[in-house]
């Protein structure tokens, strides 16, 4: 076989593995997207004077076939954010902070006043009716969750 032919051999082998790949591609599914949780509803409640805390409420959906579990919160906007609970034990309201919040699948959790909230401690600045936080949320597998806080006087 002389060096013109070897070419041409190679170079139609090289089409027909080409040609078999784009086959096999196409035919393969393609990759899952990956399921996350969601923020939604998200605010802060702006306080009637200037304090060092705020408390942040709002829902977090869980559409996926696992359950999230949230480890720790953290916001550049302030110096310490953390999950608390308020329930009455006999007869008198208790805060206590929250180590984890496991979402089930196709689950939510609602944080609102009187329940789970967020507690959002020293702003690093002042903070203005209107105005957007974001907040993360971090995953027990390793991942985190952005929620985007609209900083209110009063509830919706």
């Amino acid at each position: 076989m002389n060096v013109s032919g070897l070419r041409m051999g190679l170079a139609l082998a090289a089409l027909l593995a080409a040609a078999w790949m784009n086959g096999a591609a196409a035919k393969s599914p393609a990759p899952a997207k990956a399921c996350a949780a969601q923020v939604r509803d998200g605010w802060v409640r702006l306080p009637p004077m200037q304090m060092p805390m705020m408390a942040g409420f709002g829902r977090i959906e869980n559409r996926c076939a696992t359950p999230a579990v949230i480890v720790g919160v953290k916001s550049a906007a302030f110096a310490d954010v953390s999950l608390h609970e308020t329930r009455i034990v006999d007869g008198v309201s208790k805060m206590r902070a929250l180590p984890e919040l496991r979402i089930a699948p196709d689950g939510a959790a609602v944080l609102k006043p009187g329940g789970m909230h967020l507690m959002l401690m020293q702003p690093h600045a002042p903070l203005k009716e209107g105005s957007r936080v974001a907040i993360e949320f971090e995953l027990k597998d390793g991942g985190s969750l952005l929620g985007e806080f609209e900083v209110r006087k009063a509830a919706p």
